[in-house]
């Protein structure tokens, strides 16, 4: 009987013909120079994407790559080489290179690996990638349809839907030996609306690690309704009420974040600067401050890679390590970091299972995986009715944060202004600024209404992407500067 772990295996020593063999050499010749550590990456991927416009299909592709990443670590330098060639030769002269970071004396490879069977987070069989194209095209002409029935001022669509299929291998010098399949797929729908003086967009989507099923519409009380034609409507629905939207007041008031995607703003302004790279070189505006107060009582952040099928999860780090659920923040004292195998041997702190790379040709670093603020004990209406005047934000596009300082801005897609505790009119223009840190010092009511995101999140860090969930219940901060042009 094979367990997942062998069948993820299998793929690399049958198909591929990487044997344990060939990984021991490959790894005493990137310590030959007398590295401390030293690991192979062995990654494929094949992938799809597909996109509509105007109702045409613009785009068309299918692709497959793979390839082995070889790293060696001496102090904290870093030595690192790539090849796209998985013969013997190609390999061993990868980790040749790799190995030319350290100098010493040759260091001796330990005997064995400890083989990590890894949980099975998401569906390998039935996955998106097992699909017939003309499944894949037929949920984005679905959306199209339903995106442009929903309002005749929706004047131009743009659906596509993309996935993949992720197999790795990874082993180590230190005796980790893991591999895993990883799944992923996302269909994301654009529309632009017109009326007589105003244009405005709208975007939606959802996806994560599942199987063609997940886009089915709600079968029973209590399911979420994730069909094109619900990602179509949303997209519509906030590009229509953009064109009746006023200008957003400007200045220092109460802000309410909304469930689910507004904990891109967590994941942006507070969690980048909780992985420890960052505080390692003390770059974070978080560095040295474990143990302290950092937010308000009410706040427990946490980062969860153990998700069933949420696009931020994973069986296995890209270095091997289980992934796990980390608590950053606990009732707002600061309690940890994001860490992977370096970071945590220079800090002399646990391994988080956080390290995470795009592809064999990068290192890999501490990275986020679902991203979220726990529930606290208010009722949503609540939060609303206690705001005199202020800002509900309801989702958000782009945002930028300086990690240093804890700086950020972000704009919301859709927000509504409160009055005397209602919500009432829409507003456009609105961006949020403030700083990370200082923002979760005014955090006054937590609901009780936790939500992540639909599955759309992307992280980038160091010219590298990967995929993240993010979330959170409403929140209400008691002050925070918002940008806007209107009084």
């Amino acid at each position: 009987m094979t367990t997942p772990a062998t069948d993820h295996k299998r793929y690399f020593t049958d198909k591929l013909g990487i044997s344990e063999r060939l990984i021991e050499r490959c790894l005493a010749e990137a310590l030959s120079a007398g590295g401390e550590y030293a690991d192979l990456y062995f990654e494929s991927v094949t992938s799809t994407s597909l996109g509509i416009d105007e109702s045409l299909v613009k785009t068309a592709s299918q692709g497959v790559s793979l390839g082995c990443g070889v790293r060696v670590l001496s102090g904290e330098r870093t030595g690192y080489a790539y090849t796209d060639d998985l013969s013997s030769d190609a390999l061993l002269r990868a980790a040749r290179t790799a190995a030319l970071i350290a100098s010493g004396p040759a260091r001796e490879l330990m005997q064995g690996f400890r083989h990590t069977e890894g949980d099975s987070l998401y569906p390998i069989t039935g996955a998106t990638a097992d699909a017939e194209i003309s499944s894949k095209l037929a949920l984005i002409q679905r959306a199209d349809a339903a995106a442009r029935a929903y309002d005749p001022r929706i004047t131009q669509v743009r659906a596509s839907f993309s996935d993949e299929l992720r197999r790795i291998l990874v082993a180590a010098s230190d005796g980790t030996f893991a591999s895993d399949t990883q799944p992923l797929s996302r269909l994301n729908v654009f529309v632009i609306a017109k009326d007589a003086t105003n244009t405005a967009r709208g975007s939606s989507g959802g996806g994560g690690r599942i199987a063609m099923d997940f886009f089915e519409s709600a079968r029973g009380p209590g399911e979420t309704d994730k069909s094109p034609e619900h990602f179509a409507h949303e997209a519509a629905r906030t590009a229509i009420l953009q064109l009746g939207a006023v200008a957003a007041p400007a200045g220092e008031m109460e802000v309410v974040l909304g469930p689910g995607w507004p904990g891109v703003l967590l994941h942006e302004a507070v969690g980048h600067g909780l992985e420890a790279d960052f505080n390692r070189k003390k770059t974070s505006a978080f560095a040295g401050l474990i143990g302290q107060q950092v937010a308000s009582s009410k706040v427990t952040v946490v980062d969860n890679g153990r998700m069933p099928n949420r696009r931020g999860s994973i069986n296995v780090d890209d270095e091997g390590n289980p992934t796990q659920e980390t608590v950053l923040i606990e009732n707002g004292i600061l309690k940890g970091y994001l860490s992977d195998k370096l970071s945590s041997r220079l800090m002399g702190t646990p391994n988080t299972g956080s390290g995470r790379r795009e592809s064999y040709h990068h290192i890999p670093m501490p990275r986020m995986t679902n991203t979220y603020m726990l529930n606290g004990d208010d009722m949503p209406e609540d939060i609303i009715k206690s705001v005199k005047r202020g800002l509900y934000a309801v989702n958000f596009g782009g945002g930028q944060v300086d990690i240093t300082n804890g700086k950020f801005v972000f704009s919301a897609s859709e927000a509504y202004l409160i009055e005397d505790g209602k919500v009432t009119r829409p507003v456009k223009g609105a961006t949020l600024i403030g700083n990370g840190p200082e923002a979760l010092k005014y955090v006054s009511m937590v609901g009780n209404d936790l939500a992540l995101d639909e599955g759309i999140g992307t992280c980038g860090k160091s010219g590298q992407s990967v995929p993240v969930g993010v979330g959170m219940p409403t929140v209400k901060l008691d002050k925070m500067t918002v940008g806007g042009t209107g009084s």
